[in-house]
């Protein structure tokens, strides 16, 4: 049995207990003495109230003054429209779409004030959901105002940077409080927004006045905003990526540097073609409008999110001016762009929940995100994004990640759905044991495995194109969210081509291997080997991070400084007592660096010669002796001679 919830107090009740200090203030009253003392008793919150389905009187006023560049605080003003005196509970957003997990930063909340008719209302924090604020509305009001700051993390220690001297990122859901026992969709709210001299912004709200620095849209529903983010900065340019297009697609890009701005013809032609794959792919569109917001930046926090007619994307700096060296973000505008049907549109029905503080469930999120990973690379290569070989060198390395995630011996892909309610995204030490958020990559191969099942079975008729526009691209035009379940799954891909798609999904989602699941790069025409030297996608993506990958090898891999970055479970390194953190000081009796690890293993391919470390281990040296003797490995696929190339048919832009 839960303990009871404390009780709601009144205004003057309040003021009593102030005397008695903070703690007492927070969760006690003054009862009257025991004939034994002892601890003093809570008393019992009402329980918070019961989701209606019913619209919520008037219109919440939402302001936020972002201009604080120096100390990076939001400040946000927030009237709300009130039913009835008495007790009321606001919500902080908890559970982030997107994020998958409850991740509401909270603590970034702060100086929160609460008052009505001029005068103050004091708040009670709900101490079993401490997202929850209890009020007592005095009689006479008809509205209250809440006045607090949302403080961006200053550095990233702190969290994700949210604000700089040259841009900032404004998420609605972590600015605001909203009220209990409402649907999302029952609630208005008018933001506005106040920006440095000078600044634009990008976002899918639609403007409705614009005064100086301020800027006010027009109302929309709580999910609405939600899911409306705005990028703004000093360095600043729009691209129509749809000219002539019947519902606008936009890029709205700021940056640390205006030079990041750049970008060529050949740039913009491959981001148009971005959107007319998808709309090859799918053959319908659930938006009237879509914006990219994207920051070229190393300064604000890096994000990747998905929404209905917006995303948010960091990617490099030199996105448009390092084109040929700078590879890492080349897929992200394809897989978030893909979520405006997959995960926004169509969305598991276990995720289309009445409000932001009512739990998700992620039983789905291998076609929400593992599908969105295929599509969206599929749609990078097919759009020029990535060229054929580089999707075939990424995939490479995917194929290889998860052929040797040990982890599936203990824990089912479709247990690492829950890792973002269970790990909330921190840094892992043994991820190869532990698992991550699998679904995504894992599931990019399952997807692979369907579209080329699909394809041999029907001698190359049909493929996952197919459910693509059964799924997705129906109902043209419309932009209520649509549910779906693992059985509408299933049925669709039947109405592709008969199979037993359940037990053939189910066996890959809950089996335990070994290795990944491969087949698809089989039937596609390809298998994983390994080579001596790495691809060229996978020297540049490294580079471009500063990684160093003997993953194949001895088990580990390195970053700047030498230090491990990561060690794979029951590897040679392991084996020799290697972890994350530690760093290498010396190879074989000389100075550390890749060339002379590589050198080492390379070496080490005569039997009687050894990998000899000396690590430093926070103030502790020791050394160790690695007995691996089959040299540098680095995956590659290669054609199987003879078979049908399907992956090479994936990867070809759609000509209709």
């Amino acid at each position: 049995m839960f303990p009871a919830r404390l009780a709601l107090l009144g205004a003057a009740s309040l003021l009593v207990l102030a005397s008695l200090g903070p703690p007492a203030v927070a969760q006690q009253a003054a009862a009257p003495a025991p004939a034994v003392a002892g601890p003093a008793l809570p008393i019992a919150l009402p329980p918070l109230p019961q989701v209606q389905d019913a619209p919520w009187p008037g219109v919440v006023r939402l302001q936020v003054d972002a201009t604080d560049l120096n100390r990076r605080i939001f400040d946000v003003t927030e009237t709300i429209p009130v039913e009835r005196a008495g007790p009321l509970v606001l919500f902080f957003p908890e559970w982030l779409p997107g994020n998958h997990g409850p991740v509401g930063p909270i603590a970034q909340l702060a100086g929160l004030e609460i008052t009505a008719n001029g005068q103050r209302v004091e708040w009670v924090r709900d101490t079993l959901h401490p997202f929850a604020f209890h009020i007592d509305v005095p009689q006479g009001a008809s509205e209250i105002t809440a006045r607090f700051q949302h403080l961006s993390p200053t550095t990233g220690s702190q969290g994700r940077v949210t604000m700089t001297a040259e841009m900032l990122n404004i998420q609605w859901e972590k600015m605001l409080l909203y009220p209990a026992g409402r649907w999302s969709r029952n609630i208005t709210v008018q933001p506005s927004v106040t920006l440095p001299d000078g600044w634009r912004f990008g976002t899918a709200l639609e403007p409705e006045t614009a005064s100086g620095a301020v800027t006010t849209f027009r109302p929309v529903n709580l999910e609405v905003l939600v899911d409306s983010p705005m990028f703004a900065g000093v360095h600043y340019r729009q691209i129509d990526l749809d000219p002539g297009g019947r519902s606008p697609v936009r890029a709205n890009i700021v940056a640390d540097k205006p030079e990041s701005l750049e970008a060529t013809d050949e740039q913009i032609g491959i981001l148009r073609d971005l959107i007319t794959q998808a709309d090859r792919l799918y053959g319908a569109r659930h938006f009237d409008h879509y914006d990219f917001l994207i920051a070229m930046t190393d300064k604000l926090g890096g994000i990747g999110l998905e929404h209905h007619r917006s995303s948010e994307n960091s990617v490099d700096p030199e996105f448009f001016t390092g084109w040929a060296t700078h590879v890492g973000d080349r897929d992200l505008l394809a897989h978030e762009y893909n979520h405006s049907w997959d995960g926004k549109w169509r969305r598991p029905a276990d995720q289309l929940v009445p409000n932001f503080n009512t739990p998700l469930q992620n039983s789905l999120l291998w076609v929400y995100e593992g599908q969105t990973q295929y599509f969206g690379q599929v749609l990078a290569a097919r759009s020029g994004l990535t060229s054929k070989q580089q999707a075939l060198d990424s995939l490479a390395m995917t194929a290889a990640t998860f052929d040797t995630r040990v982890g599936r011996q203990w824990r089912a892909l479709q247990d690492t759905a829950n890792d973002p309610i269970i790990s909330q995204r921190q840094p892992k030490g043994w991820l190869s044991w532990q698992r991550d958020e699998d679904y995504y990559s894992e599931g990019q191969l399952i997807w692979l495995d369907v579209d080329t099942l699909i394809r041999e079975r029907t001698n190359g008729r049909k493929s996952l194109d197919d459910f693509a526009r059964a799924f997705f691209g129906v109902e043209d035009g419309d932009y209520t969210p649509a549910p779906y379940t693992f059985e509408d799954v299933v049925r669709t891909l039947n109405g592709v081509v008969p199979y037993d798609w359940a037990d053939f999904l189910r066996t890959r989602l809950d089996g335990h291997g070994p290795g990944a699941p491969l087949d698809g790069l089989a039937r596609g025409g390809y298998r994983l080997v390994y080579a001596e030297t790495p691809s060229d996608w996978q020297k540049t993506l490294y580079g471009e991070y500063k990684r160093n990958d003997f993953t194949y090898s001895l088990g580990i891999q390195t970053g700047e400084g030498n230090v491990i970055r990561s060690v794979q479970w029951n590897s040679p390194a392991f084996q020799a007592g290697l972890a994350t953190g530690m760093e290498i000081v010396a190879v074989n009796g000389r100075a550390a660096s890749p060339s002379a690890i590589s050198e080492a293993i390379t070496a080490a391919k005569d039997p009687n010669t050894a990998v000899e470390l000396i690590l430093k281990d926070a103030d502790r040296y020791r050394t160790v002796r690695i007995d691996y003797h089959d040299g540098l490995r680095y995956p590659r696929l290669e054609r199987i001679a003879g078979t049908p190339d399907r992956l090479g048919d994936i990867l070809t832009p759609r000509r209709r």
